[in-house]
């Protein structure tokens, strides 16, 4: 038999058409990917961003307005317009939230409801509407006895007397979630919440509904201090990064005594008490840099629990000054408020340089889940993977 030579065959498969028909179509899938991964790392506690902002816009509200006679060298200096559009981009970013957040509750449910479970994550359920707050009181179009403002002024508050109902009958009535064991510096939010209300009420005109609200919102401080100035056991699952937090120990006396003033019309000796606390413990937690040193080794959005607590106390301390009238007030609220600026701009140039760490998970939420909670966040974490895919597809088609 005669035998054939081997020969070698090489088979050559273009698929640079394939290939760029898969980049073409990967690049339309990117961006609902990414949506979905920034919606999962959402959480309520970003929305301390929108409430630092709004409650800047309120600070420059009451430091350029006419009948603020302490801030007459200033007010050349302070122009309108920075004031509106501060004003705006506190808007835009509290719109933007509040929009992420609705379709993360969408898309991501399960998760919005381990959010609303947690101990800690519960309180900053309050932080939208205190911002919708601040922003209405801050407004630059909308006086305080139109209909619009007080329309408003209802709908923002109802969501705060509905956590209220929820929350603080918890504490007394369920065995599982008494206040000395999920009381934490986070649960201050849901008073800080109650006094914006208040104060929001005061300036309506609606006495009995401030002092309801200012009532509702003191009594629970009250209870919340004396529980962590015990150190009782709950105070133990705080974790370290959170720990900016602190700072609202001193912002809820310094509402407090702004929802008094606004109440009485006047800052009385109750309102001065409140202050001079607030300045207390402010003091107190500035004499302690280590107590947040391992805070800051890491970028965390937790950071601007830095901002809006100071500008509370600055907010207080314009108050004490048009009351006292004398140098010491006019030196302290000059001092409080440039810190409450330098703060704020300084945490918004570091959250700008560090934007590609603003939306990783936080898993702070997910540390105390149980094993049957991470058997159900895996089969989420799936369902959500589907979900997303089908996103995908749509978007490609």
């Amino acid at each position: 038999m005669e035998s054939f030579p081997k020969q070698e065959v090489h088979i050559k498969i273009d698929d640079s058409i394939s290939s760029s028909k898969e980049r073409s179509t990967d690049l339309p899938q990117t961006k609902p990917i990414v949506l979905m991964s920034v919606l999962s790392s959402l959480h309520a506690g970003y929305f301390r961003i929108s409430l630092s902002l709004c409650s800047q816009a309120l600070l420059w509200k009451m430091m350029i307005a006419p009948d603020s006679p302490s801030m007459s060298r200033l007010q050349s200096n302070l122009p309108s317009l920075a004031f509106h559009l501060l004003w705006c981009l506190a808007l835009a970013t509290q719109v933007s939230l509040c929009l992420l957040y609705a379709l993360k509750c969408f898309f991501f449910f399960q998760t919005a409801k381990e959010e609303f479970s947690h101990h800690i994550g519960v309180n900053y359920l309050y932080a939208p509407s205190i911002s919708w707050l601040i922003l209405l009181q801050s407004s630059p179009m909308l006086e305080p006895q139109s209909v619009l403002y007080q329309t408003l002024f209802s709908v923002f508050t109802l969501p705060i007397l509905a956590l209220d109902t929820k929350l603080y009958g918890q504490w007394f009535t369920t065995e599982k979630r008494f206040l000395s064991m999920m009381a934490n510096p986070a649960s201050q939010v849901s008073v800080i919440a109650n006094l914006v209300a208040a104060r929001g009420a005061a300036e309506m005109g609606w006495k009995e509904c401030a002092l309801f609200l200012f009532s509702l919102g003191m009594i629970h401080y009250l209870v919340i201090f004396v529980t962590l100035y015990q150190r009782l056991p709950g105070g133990k699952n705080f974790p370290t990064k959170l720990r900016p937090v602190f700072f609202l120990f001193f912002a809820a006396p310094a509402m407090g005594s702004l929802a008094w003033n606004s109440i009485c019309g006047t800052f009385d000796p109750l309102a001065k008490m409140l202050f001079f606390l607030s300045l207390f413990i402010f003091m107190s937690l500035v004499c302690r840099p280590n107590l947040f040193k391992k805070a800051m080794k890491r970028f965390n959005v937790a950071w601007w629990a830095y901002s809006f607590p100071i500008t509370f106390l600055a907010l207080d301390s314009v108050q004490y000054a048009q009351n006292v009238k004398d140098q010491v007030a006019s030196g302290m609220m000059l001092i409080f408020s440039s810190i409450s600026v330098l703060i704020f701009l300084g945490v918004m140039v570091l959250t700008a340089a560090n934007s590609n760490r603003l939306f990783r998970r936080d898993h702070v939420l997910s540390s105390k889940t149980s094993p049957k909670d991470k058997k159900k966040s895996s089969r989420l974490s799936v369902a959500t993977l589907t979900k997303a895919k089908l996103v995908c597809s749509s978007f490609s088609t």
